[in-house]
């Protein structure tokens, strides 16, 4: 296996990424692109993108606008704008075939692109995401206080790791690191999220004010949801939001990941891939 670092010079903004390649590549399969949730980070996407890469496929992650080191300008965090910036980073991979996969906020961008740009790709993996719906959860007011990040900046590096693995306690030592990449590790070993709070709230709206229900039907492409069975979306309205995805999304299938909470990607890296695994063969020519 290969792994690198590369950049995405895109029309408006340089993304940061993460690319694991098989030793010898085919051209025959598709590429497996990777996009993490609202303040996280492509490294996340480590493990899945090894498990991908032993079946015989590319596999990147892209640090979104904002995220990593990617470019991080004051405006532009909108679902019509990220989902251009996942589409042109497709195009850059013609004339092979993509599927995309987004964790989270990462998901319900690929909803976007999905409806934005039909044909673009061979099929979409929504991965607990995609079908989240904040609207329904209260108003602009409330959801803004509810979802406010903490402010981090300026904490040592080693309280924030053990804050993290003090939330997640279950963990391996790999999560921990993986999640530190949210982080900037600045001179004095303390850190500064890479997604600024201002910029974070911007998503935050913009996920707030998305129609998921609306933008459902418009789907042309196959669809995996891989939802969690834990997490912070009570599992009643969890089961009710994802329904809603399979009953709307023409061509859309569920594996649901029990004993799991959001992070799939980091919690259960191989049953996750394997189920992307069948996913691609479904849908590739």
């Amino acid at each position: 296996m290969k792994a690198k670092l590369r950049w995405f010079e895109l029309e408006a903004v340089r993304l940061h990424a993460r690319e694991w390649l098989p030793d010898e590549e085919d051209p025959q399969k598709p590429i497996f692109l990777l996009y993490h949730g609202l303040s996280s980070n492509s490294l996340t996407w480590k493990f899945v993108a090894h498990a991908l890469v032993a079946a015989g496929y590319s596999a990147i992650a892209v640090d979104q606008r904002g995220h990593g080191p990617s470019d991080k300008p004051e405006s532009g965090y909108d679902f019509a704008t990220v989902a251009g910036e996942v589409h042109q980073v497709i195009e850059e991979f013609a004339p092979r075939t993509v599927i995309a996969a987004g964790q989270s906020w990462g998901g319900n961008v690929m909803l976007e692109t999905a409806v934005r740009y039909p044909g673009a790709a061979l099929g979409y993996i929504f991965v607990d995401g995609g079908f989240l719906n904040l609207h329904g959860r209260g108003t602009w007011e409330q959801i803004s206080v509810e979802l406010r990040p903490p402010t981090l900046v300026g904490f040592p590096r080693t309280e924030i790791m053990e804050r993290i693995g003090q939330m997640r306690p279950g963990w391996i030592p790999d999560g921990v690191e993986m999640t530190l990449g949210n982080f900037e590790i600045l001179e004095d070993d303390t850190v500064r999220p890479w997604l600024s709070l201002d910029r974070h709230m911007q998503i935050l709206r913009a996920l707030y004010d998305q129609d998921v229900e609306r933008l459902f039907p418009q789907v042309k492409e196959p669809v995996l949801i891989c939802p969690a069975e834990q997490g912070p979306i009570p599992m009643a309205e969890k089961r009710q939001l994802v329904q809603a995805a399979v009953d709307k999304i023409p061509r859309a299938e569920v594996v649901w990941f029990e004993d799991t909470a959001h992070d799939i990607h980091v919690d259960r890296p191989k049953a996750l891939a394997s189920a992307m695994l069948e996913f691609a063969k479904e849908v590739s020519p």
